[in-house]
């Protein structure tokens, strides 16, 4: 089981939902990195369940740093961020050993680990364990401000609702951060109500996430299996729910000709290299052009629903009606934003190490 991204800065996920903590270690980040608890806060209550649009199970994500961090700074010494687990009914999970539940991991589960893999709320598949990456990647994303590098992500669409898109050249990533995770609060307002009008019938709802990574140096990345897209997509998938990443104008550039796929470039007046057009989402070559990285990401509808379903009662070899019990989100995409800008930021600093050396992120070069 292989639960680790990066290479010279690495973050490993461990733990399950009903398990006693949750967490992840990180290794590699330099020493001399200040660590802005309230910068973790905020990306943890922006991922936290709330209202009628969110699961019913209430976690207040205690966390604690156990390692690697002494008087407010990183010390080089891997970190240990664990969050502790307590509003869990496992009980309501007890019969999916043999009766899984349609578009979930329990029947992959069971097949891999031959039994012994934890069920209790999908175990080490869960997107509980989405909360540790938050956290981590918020310590992570303070370091990368400071060196001029944002992220920032949005709810692109739900249904056929979509959300003001960060412009190709420019970004909006502080309007998108606050509330309700649109640009244009108005179409928030839609999805919302798209979202509560599905969570009555007993059904779920799925969208498109979009990503903007602004301030990243031109040159950072590789050609080939391990560019930017390879890495920014390798991480982007673990995310659960994930079915597809795009970059750019993603599959709507096969629809252009080479002359309006291609970006032009130029030079501003205080003499930078940019692009007119940013079609290509900051990367050409797997490599970074100095354009904002654009980058969406397709998120399933919760497969957790309360329709009647059709399973197969692993047991009797018969098809059954499944009523799933539990608590379980009508869309997780809104809390699916800071997980996203979380993950893309492991990534990048990840990227930068390896382009200008784990000190180059506290202001150092190599």
């Amino acid at each position: 089981m292989s639960n680790r991204i990066g290479d010279l800065i690495t973050f490993t996920l461990f733990g399950e939902s009903h398990g006693a903590e949750i967490g992840v270690v990180a290794e590699g980040l330099p020493h001399g990195i200040p660590v802005d608890t309230d910068a973790i806060d905020r990306q943890l209550s922006r991922r936290r369940p709330s209202g009628a649009i969110s699961t019913a199970r209430r976690e207040t994500d205690p966390y604690r740093i156990v390692s690697g961090v002494f008087g407010g700074y990183t010390t080089g010494a891997p970190i240990c961020l664990t969050i502790s687990n307590g509003d869990t009914k496992s009980k309501d999970y007890e019969e999916l050993s043999y009766r899984p539940r349609p578009g979930h991991a329990d029947y992959v589960s069971l097949v891999k680990y031959g039994g012994y893999g934890d069920y209790r709320g999908g175990g080490h598949f869960s997107g509980r364990l989405t909360a540790p990456l938050t956290a981590m990647g918020a310590l992570v994303g303070s370091a990368l401000e400071s060196r001029g590098i944002r992220i920032g992500a949005h709810i692109y669409s739900v249904g056929d609702i979509k959300d003001t898109p960060f412009t190709p050249t420019d970004h909006q990533l502080a309007a998108a951060g606050e509330g309700f995770p649109t640009i244009d609060k108005a179409a928030g307002e839609r999805m919302e109500q798209y979202m509560k009008d599905a969570a009555a019938e007993g059904d779920s709802v799925g969208g498109v996430i979009e990503i903007a990574v602004t301030g990243v140096p031109a040159g950072v990345g590789e050609p080939w299996f391990d560019g930017v897209e390879s890495a920014m997509a390798r991480a982007l998938f673990g995310i659960p729910a994930v079915k597809g990443v795009e970059f750019g104008a993603g599959f709507g550039i096969c629809g252009m000709k080479g002359s309006e796929a291609n970006d032009p470039f130029y030079k501003d007046g205080e003499g930078r290299v940019l692009t007119k057009s940013n079609n290509n989402g900051g990367i050409n070559g797997g490599i970074t052009n100095g354009m904002p990285i654009i980058i969406r990401i397709a998120v399933k509808p919760t497969p957790s629903v309360f329709k009647e379903q059709k399973t197969l009662n692993l047991r009797t070899g018969e098809v059954e009606s499944l009523s799933i019990k539990g608590r379980h989100d009508p869309a997780i995409i809104h809390r699916a934003v800071p997980v996203a800008e979380s993950v893309a930021a492991m990534v990048m600093a990840d990227l930068l190490a390896k382009r200008y050396g784990p000190l180059w992120l506290k202001g150092e070069d190599k």
